[in-house]
């Protein structure tokens, strides 16, 4: 979210505290496409149930409720299916999550787990207060749903980036990197003192590096395209300016460019966490 430090998960490595909540009985939810089963992959064994997404996985632990589990199982869906014919709109990007194991934890609180998963695995996670599922995309109605972020950077740092790594790859010098530089108003490899006043993109977490800043980047432009941070300039300003479609293709082309190219097939339509294929 806005003000936690960046969470992407880098070469396969999480750390999360660990769950000492007693098993209970696994219930497989109210949802016309997922179902809840249990964990039986053999690792992240305190994430006691899951959901799998077009073959990618969401662990949760015990205390994160049903419908916040299968709330970002629809999330995830809708962002890679984003028409919901049942296929997913880029099977390149779904192949490279594929490959690289990709996967989403679910905590309840932060000291909870303590978790290494398998060396080739990358991973993000979502918390459970975080996810919102009655959030409305206007921002009006509830607390904005991190599922919209978090399953996002998923889809991005090891779909998109490994998929098109001229394009998306988050490393100086690709194009989302250049367009990213332009709206800091610089390539700084680090958090500046003090960004350029006419930058409209001015992350400000100093735990997040070059390759955060471009996955930080990549969700605020898409999103704010999507319309998602409409109505939310106050409380995301001090970060991001151009929290609209007018405002993103006015202020900022190059990555209004990238995120409408066709050929890229990002989605068109915020997701309601209500899949329907």
């Amino acid at each position: 979210m806005t003000n936690t430090m960046c969470r992407i998960v880098i070469c396969g490595f999480l750390v999360l505290m660990a769950c000492n909540k007693s098993l209970v009985p696994i219930e497989e939810g109210n949802d016309p496409n997922f179902k809840i089963t249990a964990n039986e992959e053999g690792v992240l064994k305190r994430f006691s149930r899951q959901v799998e997404v077009f073959g990618i996985k969401i662990f949760a632990v015990p205390g994160v409720a049903d419908d916040r589990l299968l709330h970002a199982a629809n999330v995830l869906a809708q962002y890679l299916d984003n028409d919901e014919d049942g296929i997913p709109d880029n099977p390149a990007v779904l192949e490279s999550l594929l490959e690289q194991k990709a996967f989403l934890v679910m905590w309840e609180k932060e000291r909870d787990l303590n978790i290494n998963p398998p060396n080739g695995w990358e991973g993000q996670d979502l918390g459970h207060e975080e996810t919102q599922p009655n959030y409305v995309g206007n921002g009006l109605t509830s607390r904005f749903d991190a599922s919209l972020e978090e399953v996002l950077h998923l889809i991005t740092h090891v779909g998109y980036a490994k998929t098109y790594p001229d394009v998306f790859g988050e490393k100086p010098g690709t194009e989302i990197a250049k367009a990213m530089d332009t709206a800091r108003g610089g390539q700084f490899m680090a958090i500046p003192t003090s960004y350029p006043t006419d930058a409209w993109y001015t992350y400000d977490d100093e735990t997040c590096d070059y390759s955060c800043m471009v996955t930080e980047y990549h969700y605020w432009a898409l999103t704010s395209l999507l319309g998602a941070q409409e109505n939310r300039l106050e409380e995301i300003e001090h970060e991001w300016k151009l929290n609209s479609k007018e405002k993103l293709r006015q202020g900022d082309s190059a990555i209004f460019q990238l995120l409408t190219d066709p050929q890229y097939k990002f989605p068109s339509v915020l997701p309601d966490g209500s899949y329907q294929r």
